[in-house]
């Protein structure tokens, strides 16, 4: 376990240099690079004024200030650098045999979704190349709720999750919904006894083949019906639930393009979504913010993927 590191920190350096879908995060990497004579000489002139807040903080018997110290810059010889953590870490397990892997990681990701979308398959296809066992089951963490700090759009990380979901398309790889079971607060949710339930749910059905739910509703499709739209989800078969009030964090819109907070019910296997300002919708969003307020449920008890019916 590593906290705060980036995907390519844990893909091997081949794969870095040589595969096309990396060709972003090898630009990015670049200019950070280029950058960090610079950085090196801002982080000094504040890791100074911080050390001078501190003494002056001691001299006049107050606590110190709040936060930590200003943190050394990407660059060269960091730790978290691109195939750090994979050499490190990763390379050295090669030899032994394994029955899968689970994964926990994409915040620090979320500024670049669409590089994650890239760079997480590509690590899963170069770890189990690397392995030479075939497509060994690979199961991942969606990311949960979290107020994001300094994201004026509060929605940068509900793009990293839907990266998450596409990644479903490679083989062998389930994904456990923590949406409703983080900290708002606190970017390191408690409550990871419940992760792992719903990991290992993936991993008793999807790998040991025993019998079970697994999966929480999974939108389908949209239908449009006068004034409102009508959702169908996979993964309902055991009904819909509103867990404690009525269904939240539904929005919809017409043709313009603006989304409007919206009303939706329950009826059977379905949810109709509508909204006073949207006579006409076309499209539907479900949690679609960094910290949603995620109450739909199925009869399992497992939580709903975040998703969007446009692609805006």
């Amino acid at each position: 376990a590593n906290g705060g590191t980036n995907a390519n920190s844990w893909i091997n350096a081949d794969t870095l240099l040589n595969d096309p879908v990396a060709a972003p995060t090898r630009a990015v990497w670049e200019q950070t690079v280029a950058a960090f004579p610079q950085a090196t000489e801002r982080h000094e002139k504040a890791r100074a004024a911080w050390a001078e807040k501190v003494r002056a903080a001691k001299a006049a018997g107050q606590p110190a200030p709040a936060g930590r110290a200003p943190q050394p810059p990407l660059g060269p010889d960091h730790v978290k650098r691109p195939a750090a953590h994979y050499h490190a870490m990763i390379a050295p397990l090669q030899p032994y045999a394994l029955r899968g892997a689970i994964w926990y990681q994409g915040e620090s990701n979320a500024a670049r979704p669409a590089e994650y979308a890239e760079l997480f398959p590509a690590m899963i296809r170069a770890w189990r190349a690397q392995w030479n066992q075939g497509d060994f089951p690979f199961l991942f963490v969606q990311l949960a709720n979290f107020i994001v700090p300094n994201d004026t759009t509060e929605r940068s990380w509900a793009f990293l999750r839907e990266t998450q979901t596409k990644t479903l398309a490679v083989p062998q790889t389930g994904m456990a919904v923590t949406i409703d079971i983080g900290d708002p607060k606190d970017i390191h949710p408690r409550n990871k006894q419940e992760v792992g339930r719903r990991l290992a749910l993936l991993a008793k059905a999807q790998v040991y083949d025993i019998p079970g739910d697994w999966s929480g509703p999974v939108f389908a499709s949209a239908q449009s019906e006068g004034a409102a739209l009508r959702v169908r989800f996979t993964h309902a078969d055991g009904g819909l639930i509103a867990d404690r009030k009525p269904l939240q964090s539904f929005e919809l819109a017409g043709a313009d393009r603006k989304f409007f907070p919206a009303t939706a019910r329950i009826d059977r296997e379905t949810v109709v979504v509508s909204a006073p300002g949207v006579p006409e919708p076309v499209a539907v969003r479900y949690a679609w913010s960094n910290s949603p307020d995620a109450n739909l449920f199925n009869g399992a008890g497992l939580p709903a993927v975040p998703f969007r019916s446009d692609s805006w």
